[in-house]
């Protein structure tokens, strides 16, 4: 099979000759980086440790867990592989229920969701590119819904979650 000639590598970073070791391995058992009724997150590979290239998220939601409505992101794609149960992803037009092995991209952009409706747990894998810190969205956000209103707006605006419903039609 022969590729097309425009297809490119992106630029070298590294111009050593004997490449390093700077590998980073984090076991399946290690526990969830944060935990909250009803969902717990395995910080993979954070903004910081790759360098701003990904973020890399295991989610655990258990059963009727709402996680999130309807939003885009303005500087980040954001990926969804589900590993088991079953999720309901929103595509922007339509809700799917992924199953383990299912994959959904969200490009810079485009509106998602995400929820689990049964009575089972579910668990998932949470891609976004370029990476960006959000460890503190994760952590604080709980908190930040309880408080509400502007705080909360401002809030996701920050950490580049704009939210349908923050939003007037035609306001952005």
């Amino acid at each position: 099979m022969s590729y097309p000639e425009y297809l490119e590598y992106p630029e070298i970073r590294y111009h050593g000759t004997k490449g390093e070791v700077n590998a980073a391995f984090r076991p399946g058992d290690s526990p969830p980086d944060i935990s909250s009724p009803g969902a717990s997150t395995h910080y993979l590979a954070t903004n910081e440790s790759t360098g701003g290239e990904f973020g890399l998220y295991k989610v655990d939601l258990g059963a009727r867990s709402a996680g999130a409505k309807a939003h885009f992101h303005k500087a980040m794609s954001e990926s969804f592989y589900v590993l088991s149960g079953e999720l309901e992803l929103y595509d922007g037009e339509k809700w799917v229920t992924g199953r383990a092995g299912d994959f959904l991209y969200v490009p810079v952009g485009g509106l998602h969701a995400f929820k689990n409706v049964t009575n089972g747990p579910t668990s998932m894998l949470m891609l976004f590119s370029p990476g960006a810190p959000r460890e503190e969205y994760f952590e604080r956000v709980s908190e930040m819904a309880q408080r509400g209103g502007e705080e909360l707006k401002q809030f996701r605006i920050r950490h580049d979650s704009y939210f349908v419903e923050d939003f007037e039609p035609g306001e952005e």
